[in-house]
């Protein structure tokens, strides 16, 4: 099965930025989307980001839009999330999923995500 590991989180002040790293392997598909989610203890999971591998379109919700970038590097099977601007609201368990990918974009909504990460905390204090 494929394998999806994050990194990269920890405790930084408001204001400041971290990147996530989410590296995959065992992975068996041609092509994939790339989601990045967050939960926070008492609230429901909420999709940040994803990218379509084939093509590197992404996705953003309104409420890290302009503050969270996305990025892909195919060669390392490595997928980022570039976080800037970081708010005590932003305080969660990210983790990275991964599904086969689609003629959809991955922000449509159509993909259930088979593959799901440990997780990384990220602790933004104010």
């Amino acid at each position: 099965d494929v394998q999806l590991v994050e990194s990269g989180g920890g405790l930084v002040q408001a204001g400041g930025s971290l990147r996530l790293s989410c590296a995959a392997s065992r992975v068996t598909f041609d092509d994939s989307v790339i989601g990045w989610f967050r939960q926070a203890p008492g609230k429901e999971r909420e999709r940040v980001s994803c990218i379509r591998r084939s093509d590197g379109s992404t996705y953003y919700a309104d409420s890290v839009k302009g503050r969270f970038t996305i990025s892909s590097d195919n060669a390392k099977k490595t997928v980022y999330l570039q976080i800037n601007s970081l708010k005590p609201e932003d305080t969660a368990v990210y983790y990275c999923a991964a599904e086969r990918g689609g003629i959809l974009p991955c922000g449509s909504n159509y993909y259930e995500y088979s593959y799901w990460g440990q997780g990384t905390q990220v602790t933004v204090s104010s």
